[in-house]
């Protein structure tokens, strides 16, 4: 099969010809139908505190069908997507099912797929999953929407983290994928302002029509008097999906007092904090890592009854052979947002 593979930093991903993936015991191989273009495999491919290994496929916001079963229960034919969670099987060998402490992605010794040639990703024709992962897309979720279910469930925890309720005003920072996941969420638990801030105007434009009550250009208003202006008070929560340095202090300084902060964008580098400042305020600051199972479940009954649409923020559909170079103007993006890819044409 053709996919897309990862050799060394300051090089495109090579398009090559690997050895199609084979079920065995409990699992599943999908033809990828679409496979989204994420921001955490950007980070992975660049110089930080964390490099995939030499031979990496990455990619791991995908749907697909079932073209071959190793598993019982799970049919030829059936749309799919998976977690990307590899966690240790430790606890199911020792009799109890599942991760006794129910850690999912926190296992220490998960391995996700895309991030290593030992679980391979979907920038490939075919992709193999474990059939414990696996869940079948509702009839009415097509594969181009199922393939972001990943990253709305990144959204959905970060906002069941934050315990956003009713009548809150919120403000998001940070326009792509995450932040605008962040915002459908946030719409939905009952917040009565959700207040996104971001440069490029087609996320700014993307964030209104997935549940923004307003949007800033920090390029033209401070966030901060803007923010009043639009909500009549200073935010009760703030999402950093930004994960640049400087960003977590940012928060903290646009902070009420008594104010919560929700850290979802992931900085690769050293940052630095002034503790002072978010005492002085007693904030509450939740870091959050990706999602359980149950968030997955609840984004693609969500996607069945229509209730979150994902369309606004996917840009662009790009064949396999167009990944690289997409993929690397990913780096300093313009009007792309969601960019899927199609590895079987």
């Amino acid at each position: 099969m053709k996919a897309a593979v990862f050799h060394e930093l300051g090089n495109p991903l090579a398009i090559e010809t690997v050895a199609t993936p084979q079920a065995g015991p409990g699992e599943l191989v999908l033809k990828v139908h679409y496979c989204g273009i994420c921001g955490s495999d950007l980070h992975a491919t660049h110089p930080g505190a964390f490099v995939v290994p030499d031979g990496t496929i990455l990619g791991h916001e995908f749907a697909g069908e079932i073209v071959e079963s190793a598993a019982p229960g799970w049919k030829v034919g059936e749309m799919v997507t998976a977690l990307p969670n590899n966690a240790c099987a430790d606890c199911r060998a020792a009799g109890l099912g599942s991760c006794k402490d129910e850690l999912g992605i926190l296992c220490p010794r998960n391995t996700l797929t895309g991030f290593h040639p030992s679980a391979q990703g979907a920038y490939a024709e075919y992709i193999k999953v474990s059939a414990r992962e696996a869940l079948r897309l509702p009839s009415a979720v097509k594969s181009r929407e199922g393939a972001t279910a990943e990253p709305l469930a990144v959204g959905l925890h970060a906002v069941t983290k934050g315990k956003v309720g009713m009548g809150d005003r919120v403000l998001v920072l940070g326009g792509g994928p995450i932040g605008l996941a962040v915002t459908v969420f946030a719409k939905l638990a009952g917040a009565r302002d959700v207040i996104l801030s971001e440069y490029a105007a087609a996320r700014r434009e993307a964030a209104g029509a997935m549940g923004a009550t307003a949007v800033i250009d920090p390029a033209k208003e401070e966030i901060g008097p803007a923010f009043l202006a639009k909500a009549g008070a200073a935010p009760d929560i703030i999402f950093d999906c930004v994960g640049a340095p400087g960003t977590i202090q940012a928060c903290v300084d646009l902070s009420r007092p008594f104010g919560r902060m929700v850290v979802v964008g992931v900085c690769m580098i050293e940052d630095k904090l002034l503790p002072m400042s978010a005492i002085f305020k007693e904030l509450n600051m939740q870091f959050v890592l990706g999602y359980g199972r149950p968030d997955w479940r609840l984004v693609l009954d969500l996607l069945d009854s229509d209730r979150v649409d994902p369309r606004p923020m996917i840009t662009d559909e790009i064949s396999l052979e167009q990944l690289p170079a997409s993929f690397e103007a990913l780096r300093k993006p313009s009007t792309q947002i969601k960019v899927l890819v199609r590895p079987n044409g």
